[in-house]
């Protein structure tokens, strides 16, 4: 019993240090493992803040751009075709050989061929089609007697050729013209048609008519100077005052049978272009065909590039601008000039009509000629600085427009730099070294190619090599280099 009770209260100092260090450690412990299980904890258990803020976007980072100085211009680009300044169908209305039906006996130029004023395009049935310079078209066949513009229209293009009018009167179809149209005619190798065909019996008649009333009045003027009866003498003055007065008559039918007979031009045989030179643009006809209908397609005059401008780009072109015309398949390039715009929209055929008809020329304001470009909108017409080499003709091209250009050098931006402040002005913000942001109230200008004029109002506030904000970006994200371009 002393034994046990002395065990219990054994209060030695040699076992009071060793149950203090138990206790301790037991502490320690339970420190390191409660901790360990807040890490744990953390890891797997996010505040409602926390959550938000993770499914965040990353934070903003800004895109910027340099401040150029350079000519801005501003430019419409489209599609067009080249075309001639007047497309013309050929479609004679000719009489068939021997009163045969008319058919095509010689096609001497190919697709593609210059024509010249004077030269024969077609035979039809052993006669020559030539083709004229002229605007008129033709209507009817021009005869010796015959008066009008037409004639006259006639004339110039044979005086063209070297075969002049002689005496006659502008528009008048007289003696100097026949010689005329007999020498071009004979010139080419053919004969021309007569006006009258009854192989010249009808001037001969006349002539006749003349010879016979020319001996009735040299015989009646004999009769009167040899008979001395005075009874007599008045019958045979009256006799021979009738011979005279039908010599007379005689004489004037032989005048209208002469001035009606010789040479004509008949509808059939030719064709009258506005311009030259000209290309034969298309022909549906070989030696055999059937004469019906249109026959050939002459394009003639400087070749023309032509497009077609939609509602937003009809305000930005004007007479006078400069057009640069590409054709990306043989590298030709050149530039024109905006002749002319159309005020009104047209929808083209799927031919490239433009609503235009079969008349010569390009017809009414805003319609294409029949080999036009296709398309709708606003019809414009450039004229080119040289010409355009004949193998383009028909073909589409890239049409550039300066619309707008700037006077000389000017500063510029990315049109995304540009921005409308609080307070309705114009601004662009400058971003400094340091990251600061500094909104400067512009005017802007021209407006080209992504970019814009500006021009700051406080003298001093923006120069050329200045970065500016044109947008801003995602962090971490690759963003293809600085700048909005």
């Amino acid at each position: 019993m002393d034994a046990d009770v002395n065990s219990a209260m054994d209060t030695t100092p040699e076992r009071r240090p060793t149950r203090g260090r138990l206790w301790i450690g037991a502490l320690v412990v339970g420190a390191v493992v409660l901790t360990a299980a807040g890490a744990f904890a953390g890891t797997v258990i996010k505040s409602p803040a926390q959550i938000a803020a993770d499914a965040a976007p990353p934070p903003a980072d800004v895109l910027t751009a340099a401040v150029e100085r350079r000519v801005l211009r501003e430019t419409v680009v489209l599609r067009g075709t080249v075309v001639a300044g007047q497309t013309v169908p050929v479609a004679p209305v000719a009489a068939g050989g021997d009163g045969g039906a008319p058919v095509v006996t010689k096609t001497p130029v190919a697709v593609g061929a210059a024509v010249r004023a004077g030269q024969v395009v077609l035979e039809i049935s052993g006669r020559p089609l030539f083709v004229l310079p002229g605007r008129l078209p033709v209507y009817r066949d021009l005869k010796p007697g015959a008066t009008g513009d037409d004639v006259a229209q006639l004339q110039t293009a044979l005086a063209g050729l070297g075969f002049g009018r002689a005496g006659d009167e502008e528009g008048t179809f007289g003696a100097g013209t026949k010689e005329a149209v007999e020498g071009f005619y004979a010139a080419a190798g053919y004969e021309p048609r007569p006006a009258v065909d009854d192989a010249g019996a009808g001037v001969d008649a006349a002539s006749d008519a003349v010879t016979a009333a020319e001996r009735a009045v040299d015989d009646a003027r004999d009769a009167v100077a040899e008979n001395k009866d005075g009874a007599q003498k008045k019958n045979l003055r009256k006799a021979r005052d009738r011979a005279v007065e039908d010599l007379e008559k005689a004489r004037t039918v032989l005048g209208k049978a002469w001035a009606a007979s010789g040479p004509m031009v008949p509808a059939g045989e030719v064709s009258f272009v506005e311009r030259f030179p000209a290309r034969v643009a298309s022909t549906a006809v070989r030696p055999g065909s059937p004469v019906s209908g249109t026959l050939m397609t002459l394009s003639s005059g400087r070749l023309l590039a032509q497009g077609y401008l939609q509602d937003h780009q009809k305000g930005m072109v004007r007479p006078g601008q400069k057009v640069r015309v590409v054709d990306e398949v043989t590298g030709v390039e050149l530039t024109a000039e905006v002749e002319s715009v159309a005020s009104t929209p047209t929808v083209a055929d799927a031919k490239g009509g433009g609503g235009q008809g079969e008349g010569q020329g390009q017809g009414q304001d805003g319609a294409a000629p029949a080999n036009g470009p296709t398309g709708s909108g606003f019809l414009f017409t450039a004229v080119p600085d040289k010409e355009i080499p004949p193998a383009l003709a028909g073909q589409d091209v890239r049409l550039t427009i300066e619309a707008a250009s700037t006077d000389g050098e000017a500063l510029v931006v990315p049109v995304t730099a540009v921005s409308a402040s609080a307070d309705g002005t114009t601004v662009v913000t400058v971003v400094d070294g340091s990251g600061r942001r500094t909104p400067v109230e512009v005017r802007t200008g021209t407006l080209g190619d992504g970019y814009v004029e500006i021009v700051p109002l406080a003298a001093g506030s923006l120069a050329e090599g200045a970065e500016v904000v044109t947008g801003v970006a995602a962090t971490g994200a690759d963003q293809g280099g600085r700048g909005s371009e």
